[in-house]
């Protein structure tokens, strides 16, 4: 029971750590994370969580790198695989053998194979913080897949070097020749072992869906228990239970592409199943370094055989080290890439080779990898300077972390000014992008039934878009041109769909008489605003002047009554000419007329569920619930765009509060229209 207590802690600190990220967005999750298992740590509580090696490399090490293969864009990790290679192959072993030496000069204490093993687990960078980065500051797409698939690759170097290590540590016996070839061996073995078993689980999950089985359920167990079986298996027959987990990813991703018929529910279950476990367990990683800090800290800083400052210099002196050759290798790679003539590689600059390198921070798979370290070697002595050796990389993780939250900002501020006119278009941006995204979340939320609600809502943000994209006068009066022109054409489409109604005797005079008069007002309405307030006042004046008679004159009562009913007729041909007119914008519409094609098909389709209502063919209660449904989602997902824009530092915190209150008024004033309407 204590320890289920504990686990519901950790989960919450997880949950408080993004609750705290939404205000903070410049702190990033994992150091929030380590300062709360700090705090927690420090209350008298008396947790103390210890995991087994190897279940720890299971319990987070599969997942993570299974997620991270499924992920990755596989034509550009091919495409760029030599410049790819040269990071995660070439890095990672030079790392080891640098910064192995360099740690063992350093802290004579820590045996060379020991020093080896905290140099190849300080090799790998974090691919998660790599997509925060690439979404912060400005890099070139080829150089963010340069680096997803850097991170991707040098989890698994990195990590079946610092297994090597540890082995000839614990051991004592290590032999290059044999090393390289059990390297080759356990690394290719393991990569194609990882791909065999995922096709046989994925053959596994067809067959089972030729049977009629589609549950969901049973479909997302298997899919979360792959990585887990995959890594053990493979481990169990001493292959490299790493390699196999991303080979395995890449092959899900592959074969997702390929399927003919995936269950829609399935991969949205799937998509949001593994956010959340990757989140957790990136964030149990964090929470748990927060937890330990104090525990090691105090060994270390107790310790009479370390000077306090002595260890911390030991830190700092390790990162610059990793950096300096991260930067040198990362130049020199990418001008041999392009000696290569990689066409997308462009020639370096400074600024560029210096986000890169502040970008490879470390984190879940360096701290994972450093918890497993063994306590005891085979002879049963204590695994030498373990706890300095996590210190040392927890300290890395964290130097790394604040460095790039300090640093890779400074370096995109260059590219965006301070002044007022740059503000106004931050927010012109802004705002514009919350509306790209709350169309985009409609159309995907549209169906057959709903067809007429989401019509309506996306018709209304395509107002707001275009009013945002046509920022220049002549291009403002250019739209207006092509507004009042198009209108005029589908008046004139109305006109003559009435007309064939005509000749073919298929509507009365007296409803002919009604529907000329309406698109004469309409016509009226487009080329001349102050004529149509007229004839709008006439209307209601006539309207107002029929119901007093239905009211007070019992003579002409059913002549009134018949003219209602044929104002339902009348309704019914406007359909068909609103029909008709939505047919005609489609079939016209072209990238140059598509945003005002958009807007009167929306205005087109809002006017036929209006008269749908009218003539009572559509539960106006049930369609107003759907529009609200829909409103409330698509004011969701400005608030997510708007969260998104203030973490990857593209709009000010002012910008933000004042984004989110608009959005807040504009919820309030959409409510209060809509409890009118329905009471």
């Amino acid at each position: 029971m204590e320890f289920f207590l504990i686990i519901l802690l950790l989960l919450g600190i997880i949950g408080l750590s993004n609750f705290i990220n939404h205000f903070f967005p410049f702190i990033p999750v994992p150091l929030i994370q380590i300062a709360l298992g700090v705090s927690l740590a420090a209350v008298p509580l008396g947790i103390h969580i210890e995991l087994e090696p190897e279940l720890f490399f299971v319990l987070f090490i599969a997942p993570l790198l299974f997620y991270d293969g499924k992920n990755v864009s596989r034509h550009e990790l091919w495409k760029l695989r030599k410049p790819i290679f040269m990071l995660a192959l070439g890095l990672v072993f030079l790392t080891v053998l640098v910064i192995g030496y360099l740690i063992h000069w350093l802290i004579p204490s820590i045996p060379l194979s020991a020093a080896f093993a905290l140099a190849a687990i300080l090799s790998p960078t974090d691919v998660v913080a790599v997509g925060a980065i690439s979404s912060r500051v400005k890099i070139p797409k080829t150089i963010t897949h340069i680096l997803e698939g850097e991170g991707l690759m040098n989890d698994a170097s990195g990590l079946v070097a610092f297994k090597f290590a540890v082995a000839a540590t614990v051991t004592g016996v290590f032999s290059l020749a044999e090393a390289s070839v059990s390297f080759v061996v356990i690394a290719l073995g393991g990569f194609l072992g990882g791909a065999l078993l995922a096709y046989i689980i994925i053959r596994l999950k067809v067959f089972i869906r030729r049977l009629g089985m589609e549950d969901v359920t049973l479909h997302m167990l298997i899919q979360l228990l792959t990585p887990f079986v995959i890594f053990y298996i493979i481990e169990h027959v001493n292959l490299s239970g790493i390699l196999s987990v991303v080979a395995a990813g890449i092959v899900h991703a592959i074969f997702k592409d390929r399927e003919q018929s995936p269950a829609i529910q399935l991969q949205l279950v799937s998509k949001s199943t593994w956010t959340i476990l990757i989140f957790i367990l990136n964030g149990l990683v964090f929470v748990l370094l927060g937890l330990q800090i104090p525990s090691v800290s105090k060994e270390i800083f107790d310790s009479p055989l370390f000077d306090n400052y002595q260890v911390i210099m030991y830190i700092f002196i390790i990162t610059a080290a990793l950096l300096i050759l991260r930067w040198l290798w990362i130049y020199i790679a990418w001008w041999i890439g392009w000696f290569m003539k990689e066409k997308n590689l462009t020639k370096p600059s400074l600024r560029y080779v210096a986000i890169t390198t502040i970008a490879g921070v470390r984190g879940a798979v360096t701290l994972a990898g450093a918890f497993t370290i063994p306590y005891f070697l085979a002879n049963g002595d204590v695994f030498p300077q373990r706890a300095l050796i996590i210190f040392i990389a927890a300290g890395v993780i964290l130097v790394t972390l604040v460095l790039a939250s300090i640093v890779l900002p400074l370096l995109a501020k260059s590219e965006k000014a301070g002044t007022e006119e740059a503000k106004e278009e931050m927010e012109r941006l802004a705002i514009l992008q919350t509306a790209e995204r709350a169309i985009d979340t409609l159309r995907d939320l549209t169906t057959e039934e709903n067809h007429g609600a989401a019509v309506s809502i996306i018709a209304q943000y395509n107002e707001i878009r275009n009013q945002l994209l046509f920022v220049s006068e002549d291009e403002a009066d250019r739209i207006k041109e092509l507004e009042t022109y198009t209108r005029m054409k589908v008046l004139e489409v109305e006109s003559d769909f009435i007309e064939k109604l005509k000749t073919n005797n298929k509507i009365d005079r007296e409803s002919l008489n009604l529907i000329e008069e309406h698109i004469h007002r309409m016509r009226v309405a487009v080329t001349n605003r102050l004529l149509y307030r007229g004839l709008l006042v006439w209307t209601v004046i006539k309207r107002g002047y029929y119901n007093i008679l239905k009211i007070f004159t019992n003579k002409k009562r059913d002549s009134i009554k018949i003219r209602l009913e044929k104002g339902h007729e009348v309704v019914s041909f406007k359909v068909k000419m609103a029909k008709a007119a939505i047919k005609y914008l489609r079939e016209t519409m072209t990238p140059e007329n598509e945003v005002v094609h958009v807007q009167l098909i929306g205005e087109y389709n809002e006017m036929i569920v209006k008269f749908k209502l009218a003539n009572k063919l559509t539960d106006s209660g049930h369609y107003i619930s759907v529009q609200r449904e829909l409103r409330d989602k698509a004011f969701q997902a400005e608030r997510d765009e708007i969260q998104r824009l203030y973490q990857s530092g593209e709009i000010t915190l002012e910008i933000t509060r004042k984004m989110r209150r608009h959005i807040n008024i504009r919820e309030a004033y959409w409510m209060e229209e809509n409890s009118i309407h329905t009471h």
